[in-house]
């Protein structure tokens, strides 16, 4: 699965959130790419083939949750 999740108004910076992403998703899935301009930036997360998909958004949401970055973040999903 693929998911792309696009931030406006990012408070922190895009690596500690590539950081938190990877520690939590381990060898479930992994950051794979990364981008900024034009006032947004974006993380690019690709989960292991197989994974529960309720499961890996609910850990995406925690994450974001913790960092305080839920509100400005747009999560699109490929699968």
């Amino acid at each position: 699965m693929f998911v792309e999740i696009v931030f406006v108004g990012l408070p922190i910076d895009r690596d500690e959130v590539e950081e938190a992403l990877e520690a939590a998703f381990e060898l479930d899935g992994q950051v794979t790419g990364a981008g900024s301009g034009m006032g947004r930036c974006h993380l690019d997360l690709e989960i292991a083939q197989g994974s529960d998909t309720t499961a890996a958004l609910e850990r995406l949401r925690v994450v974001l949750s913790e960092l305080g970055v839920a509100d400005c973040a747009t999560v699109n999903v490929s699968e």
